[in-house]
């Protein structure tokens, strides 16, 4: 029997370098819930003003009281605890009016000049927006600064300063799989809920809301994986360590239960964007409202599988394989080739550049390359490839150009 060509049927555009692999119609990137179905606990509501009243004479303080020890209860659990102590104050619930109706997601304080960080998709087409702190305080938030490829936003707050409790920021680079972390946000309305979990991986690669002209998304890069409970309401909330320290933004879930008309639950598969490339973005959305991804333009497959090796007559079934180039691009004018032959068995074309590493770091998937550029790169940064093409290996030097 014949086997057929199974992997790169799914070829995939990408700006940075490729269009992120898809998981399905069972995915879900909307994860902020519909305000009307929200369950709260009522809380009393307080005025900035009231609430700086409140506190005057003493000095607010995010950080826990030292956990006594207790009987029968585990160092684990009041590690937990007293995280949850000391990091919700600064984690907040964010409501939005939107021409279609109200909307409700998670966020968290970055500063005490009163920004707070979330998802974009949080704050879509909002019309109005509050934020809720766990004190009772409400206040209303402007947006000041998106960014669609990597579905960031910055909402503004004007509340006193003892009100802010900005939560410490960690280094992705630095976070392993098996890692136990922590989820703080708002599942379905219910705000303050803390989920447990690891992280089950990392370098995960997503589609960008934002859109090419052709309207092909964007990728983002170096996400993290955790099985922590993620819900409707949990986007643009903290993926926390144990430490407390935020290594995450929630932003995706892949739901095997979401139907037509029907809110997406967690599956035990969340997404999460890298710390890392949140304190590199959010200085500059705080300062220009937006921010500049490099950008190489090609066209690239998935994951290699042996089968897609053998097709295509490479030496390796790990890198990342150039379908085409576009015109003009930072890739051609590099000198990076796309396939130029179909191989009549397969309908797949062959001859491309093959990938393998990037700045002498070895490239495996896609997902390499992405994480690396977002992280560490600008547009005008150059970077050198190693790259197979007929089975011959050639260095080549890329500038990089801002996404069009």
């Amino acid at each position: 029997m014949k086997r057929t060509f199974p992997g790169l049927f799914l070829l995939l555009i990408f700006s940075l370098t490729a269009l992120a692999c898809q998981f399905g119609t069972a995915t879900t990137y909307t994860t902020r819930v519909p305000a009307k179905v929200a369950t709260r606990t009522p809380i009393a509501v307080k005025t900035a003003t009231e609430f700086s009243k409140a506190a005057n004479g003493s000095t607010a303080t995010a950080k826990a009281p030292a956990a006594a020890p207790q009987e029968g209860v585990s160092a684990q659990d009041l590690t937990l605890m007293a995280l949850f102590d000391r990091v919700n104050p600064g984690v907040v619930t964010i409501r939005v009016l939107t021409q279609t109706g109200g909307d409700l997601g998670t966020g968290f304080v970055y500063d005490k000049a009163g920004h707070i960080l979330t998802n974009y998709h949080v704050v879509t087409d909002v019309t109005d927006l509050e934020v809720d702190f766990p004190s009772g305080l409400k206040v209303r938030g402007k947006v000041i600064g998106q960014d669609t490829d990597s579905d960031l936003a910055v909402i503004e707050v004007k509340a006193p300063a003892e009100a802010l409790f900005p939560l410490t920021l960690g280094d992705s680079s630095k976070v392993k799989v098996g890692e136990s972390v922590v989820a703080i946000g708002n599942p379905f309305g219910l705000s303050s809920s803390m989920t447990l979990g690891i992280v089950s991986a990392m370098g995960r690669t997503l589609d960008s809301i934002r859109q090419s002209a052709e309207g092909t998304s964007f990728s983002a890069g170096g996400i993290i994986q955790t099985d922590a409970a993620i819900n409707p309401g949990n986007s643009g909330g903290p993926l926390l360590n144990l430490r407390g320290e935020v290594i995450g933004i929630n932003r995706a879930i892949v739901s095997a239960s979401a139907t037509p008309g029907q809110e997406a639950q967690n599956s035990g598969v969340g997404f999460a964007v890298p710390i890392n490339i949140v304190k590199r973005v959010t200085p500059t959305l705080i300062e220009k409202g937006s921010y500049d991804y490099p950008y190489m333009g090609m066209t690239t497959a998935p994951e290699l599988s042996l089968f897609d090796q053998e097709a295509l007559g490479l030496p390796q079934a790990s890198g990342v394989y150039i379908i085409s180039v576009a015109a003009g691009g930072p890739a051609e004018k590099a000198g990076l080739k796309g396939a130029d032959q179909v191989n009549k068995t397969t309908g797949v074309g062959t001859g491309g550049d093959l990938i393998i590493s990037v700045d002498g770091r070895p490239v495996q998937v896609l997902g390499d390359i992405l994480a690396y550029l977002m992280e560490n790169k600008s547009p005008g940064d150059q970077v050198a490839f190693t790259i197979f093409r007929n089975n011959e290996k050639k260095e080549v030097t890329l500038t990089l150009g801002k996404r069009p």
